[in-house]
């Protein structure tokens, strides 16, 4: 059972919105990869739903207890008095940001800035109510997320990249090691498995100029040619990634932006805030988002290290063209499928179903990193142009890019269908 909650203030989810973009700028400070977002949105959010959702609240807001795989019981937590669920939510936010991410610490300011502001609204008893109540669920989703397998991923031995014809290497110009092999291990949410949803096979590799594959490789060739200022804008818009590596002459400096989640959490925020949703249903939106896209990355990083897919840089250099470089710095894993069409299938699949077919929005998310906003008509609309993105910057072939967006529309819908989620 939740706890007793005093009732939001207009302006609660707005502010959670900004409480969470707090967690996302340390997140772009560490230079958090996509995989380690996704996780960690999913569990701060976690946290902060099952103290907002409260008891009184209808079916819709009942407890992930049962639902997620080994999802502690919090029903054994005891609130006390009143606890303030605006307040609590936050706190909790803030605390799950400073146990899970490797810069957390600096969050601490953040959260007494928040104690600061409470103490002037809220009784004294309450808001010690409050602070320990968010500190008991903090502490069983901490608990939670160190059982899912994450920290043995950092203990097996470093990726050798295999030497065979067709297998993904490192690129330029950093030549990056391999990004977390392992993931397809972490325990997943929802899914029962990370292969449970196994994209179509990728195009069999060939160096043949007539065969399928060289033809998926002239056209990325061809088309980072040819690229319109549009096309151009929808590659830098959606690019998100979370160290852009620079080189002048001998020197080596990296960029940091947001990433894949970052962004669709942004996206997430902005609907729920044109939306005019109450806090409980921002945070709950936020939650499921977070679900959706950790076990997406998941299924995504399976298939990857599977199929192990060498990139269109490594392969047009050596075949068609040895000075091509993709518009888009090529990340550090293989190619196959593309992860930013797995998520933003998946992501823009729950959305769908949370706020309908033809919700329109204006996305800002990457203003700040220097990128205009763009507008759309719908989330499918958005998924599908974050999907061929990855064309346009030249880092991933069509099959990764189409098939991907369906293997993560996929995992939308088992989301969607688990959860018995609706509009």
């Amino acid at each position: 059972m939740g706890p007793t909650v005093a009732p939001p203030k207009p302006g609660d989810a707005v502010a959670y919105v900004q409480t969470l973009k707090q967690l996302t700028d340390v997140m772009v400070n560490d230079v958090t990869g996509p995989c380690a977002a996704a996780r960690y949105y999913a569990y701060a959010n976690l946290a902060a739903y099952e103290i907002v959702r409260g008891p009184a609240q209808s079916p819709a807001y009942g407890s992930f207890s049962g639902l997620l795989r080994g999802y502690p019981d919090l029903s054994r937590l005891h609130p006390g008095p009143a606890v303030d669920a605006p307040f609590a939510g936050r706190y909790a936010l803030l605390r799950m940001g400073e146990e899970l991410l490797p810069s957390g610490y600096t969050l601490e300011a953040a959260r007494t800035a928040l104690l600061r502001e409470a103490e002037g609204q809220l009784a004294a008893a309450i808001l010690e109510a409050s602070r320990a109540y968010a500190e008991a669920v903090v502490t069983a989703l901490v608990q939670y997320a160190a059982k899912d397998g994450y920290v043995k991923t950092s203990g097996y031995l470093r990726y050798t990249p295999l030497a065979e014809a067709g297998a993904w290497q490192p690129t330029p110009p950093g030549y990056l090691e391999a990004y977390e092999p392992h993931w397809g291990t972490v325990r997943t949410f929802l899914l029962d498995s990370a292969a449970q949803f196994r994209p179509a096979p990728p195009v069999a590799y060939s160096e043949k100029e007539n065969s399928p594959f060289y033809r998926l490789a002239r056209e990325v060739h061809q088309a980072t040619a040819a690229l319109t200022p549009e096309q151009t804008h929808i590659a830098n818009f959606w690019d998100c990634n979370p160290f852009f590596l620079r080189q002048k002459g001998h020197v080596s400096f990296g960029t940091k932006k947001i990433s894949p989640g970052g962004h669709w959490m942004g996206i997430t925020g902005i609907a729920c805030v044109k939306k005019g949703l109450s806090l409980a249903e921002t945070v709950r939106w936020h939650a499921l988002v977070g679900i959706a896209m950790s076990d997406a990355f998941i299924s995504c990083w399976n298939e990857k290290y599977r199929s192990n897919r060498v990139r269109p840089e490594t392969f047009i250099n050596a075949r068609l063209d040895p000075d091509w470089r993709p518009l888009l710095q090529t990340p550090p894993f293989p190619e196959y499928s593309s992860g930013h069409s797995v998520v933003s299938g998946a992501v823009s699949t729950l959305l769908t179903t949370l706020a309908g077919e033809d919700f329109a929005y204006t996305d800002t998310t990457e203003v700040e990193f220097g990128v205009p906003a763009r507008s759309f008509t719908s989330f499918k609309q958005a998924a599908r142009e974050a999907a061929v993105s990855r064309l346009y910057g030249g880092i991933h072939f069509r099959d990764a890019v189409e098939n991907g967006l369906v293997q993560g529309e996929q995992i939308g819908h088992y989301v969607v269908q688990k959860l018995k989620l609706k509009q």
